[in-house]
């Protein structure tokens, strides 16, 4: 399935995702280079909800950008299989091996606002991630950060993670939100 495809067959629940879906669907059909960073306005970045083997917590890293404990993901650099993007990025953040996807295609739809920040040496504008999101069940517990990206990694209770945060939009719109669709997959 294209990431179009995904993306339009995506039910929104919120008025939030009615909003950034029609976003992303007109960005990705104007901007043949919306899954690539050199697009300097918005570019295409998936995330994961990640969730212990007991469905009882998730995971959190301390990312170094933002100052905030916040969920994993990334760029797609290219790539359009975002599903695959949010298990790269979830696995590289936190050191967990085995990973997976607990419902087909994202769990959730969002535009986020990038403030301009330096990354390896260099200034990044102010931009937009359309961010895909997917709910991510670990089979494994060892997290180990990665000292590039972030300072900290570890499990919440679900309350701890909207706790931990520092971003109040995020903690609002965002983790709440995937707390919510999760909570039928934790206990």
């Amino acid at each position: 399935m294209s990431i179009i495809q995904e993306i339009e067959s995506f039910v929104p629940l919120c008025e939030q995702e009615e909003k950034d879906k029609d976003v992303m669907l007109h960005f990705l059909r104007t901007n043949p280079d919306a899954c690539l960073r050199k697009n300097t306005m918005a570019h295409m970045t998936a995330s994961g909800w990640v969730i212990s083997p007991d469905g009882r917590h998730v995971v959190m890293v301390y990312h170094n950008i933002y100052n905030s404990w916040s969920w994993t993901g990334g760029h797609a650099d290219g790539e359009e299989d975002l599903l695959a993007v949010a298990l790269r990025e979830a696995a590289e953040e936190t050191g967990l091996k085995k990973l997976r996807s607990v419902m087909d295609g994202p769990v959730s739809l969002e535009c986020l606002t990038v403030d301009g920040h330096e990354k390896r040496g260099e200034y990044v504008p102010s931009h937009l991630h359309l961010n895909v999101t997917y709910l991510l069940q670990a089979e494994d517990e060892d997290l180990q950060e990665k000292p590039d990206e972030n300072s900290g990694v570890g499990w919440f209770t679900p309350e701890e993670a909207l706790c931990a945060s520092t971003e109040p939009w995020m903690v609002e719109r965002v983790y709440r939100k995937l707390n919510e669709r999760a909570k039928k997959y934790m206990e």
